[in-house]
């Protein structure tokens, strides 16, 4: 740990190359020009959360290849730590390609495989002391999904042992569990065993965290529960603090183990790219939480860092500023 002291945030997980399509509107088959940004939702949110003047850390692994090497140099230049994201000679920088069909179809095409090396995350290279003093420690269904990722996640969280806040977000992502479709409720054959597969696992992580952070489809996946009211519930009742569920156009609904509930409409704004939004949400939900504000005023902010990066065409270079935020709040 540096000599400067705790992070606030810490985030574990998947990292990556985005390469997104220059041309919205247009199938990828008939792209010809893309932009290569820095991918991955535990990244985003670091980067996130370091825009809004946050001292962040990510814990993953890269290949050892050119897009490693601008992952690492792209997490510096937005201000993240990268000291714990180390190379596996064995496996290339995973590679995501997307589809841009505002205002809200944006297919996602994952090139993870033979395996991704952010799954080679092992627990004898964890700094538990590191983890245990940040402020946040942010961890992602994904880092489930495969060894040695798995183990290293359940350990780092047991580690924390709930200290200051310990976030789960949910982050389904069906196709890493051996399932189809992009949702659980649409998984094809395979997305009801895939579902099966994962709960036990969401189900350990969420004894260890004080935070869940998922739409209804991840609430499902963890608990069973679709209702944004009732998935908060199940939430809470798997051992968090917090249940952060978010409710795409209806906005986003939080209740706290206290009774404490608030639910926020989403910010009006002009959609090019959603991916992304809820990275940039994760990390300014982050800093409300750290700078103490309420948890309607918290929601809120969140809610407007997240269309700002909606109305953007990358995630990480188009995380907001606080002045942006406050500026759009100030507007609407």
């Amino acid at each position: 740990m540096s000599e400067t002291g705790p992070y606030d945030l810490i985030t574990m997980g998947r990292v990556g190359v985005d390469l997104y399509p220059l041309q919205p509107g247009v199938p990828l088959a008939e792209v010809e020009t893309f932009g290569k940004f820095l991918g991955g939702s535990p990244a985003n949110v670091a980067v996130a959360a370091a825009r809004l003047g946050r001292r962040t850390a990510l814990i993953s692994r890269t290949g050892a290849d050119p897009f490693g090497d601008y992952v690492r140099r792209a997490l510096r230049d937005f201000g993240v730590d990268d000291r714990w994201v180390t190379p596996v000679p064995a496996h290339p920088t995973p590679l995501t390609f997307c589809e841009i069909f505002p205002p809200d179809d944006f297919p996602l095409y994952f090139y993870r495989r033979p395996k991704a090396p952010d799954l080679e995350i092992h627990t004898t290279e964890l700094d538990l002391d590191a983890i245990r003093a940040a402020r946040i420690f942010w961890v992602t269904g994904t880092g489930l999904c495969e060894e040695p990722s798995r183990s290293a996640t359940l350990a780092a969280l047991a580690a924390r042992a709930k200290r200051g806040t310990t976030v789960l977000d949910l982050d389904w992502r069906p196709l890493f569990w051996g399932g189809e479709g992009g949702a659980s409720g649409d998984g094809g054959r395979t997305g009801a065993a895939a579902m099966a597969t994962a709960r036990p696992y969401y189900a350990a992580a969420l004894a260890h965290a004080t935070v869940a952070v998922g739409n209804a489809d991840e609430c499902e996946v963890a608990t069973g529960e679709r209702e944004p009211l009732a998935a908060a519930w199940a939430l809470l009742d798997a051992g968090v603090e917090l249940a952060v569920v978010k409710q795409g156009p209806k906005g986003v609904l939080a209740v706290h183990r206290d009774g404490t509930t608030a639910e926020v409409p989403p910010v009006e704004i002009e959609v090019l790219n959603g991916l992304g939004a809820g990275d940039a949400f994760g990390g300014a939900l982050c800093d409300g939480l750290l700078s103490g504000l309420s948890l309607a005023v918290s929601l809120r902010y969140a809610n407007a860092a997240g269309a700002l990066v909606a109305s953007r065409l990358s995630c990480s270079s188009a995380m907001p500023t606080r002045s942006e935020i406050e500026g759009l709040l100030g507007s609407g």
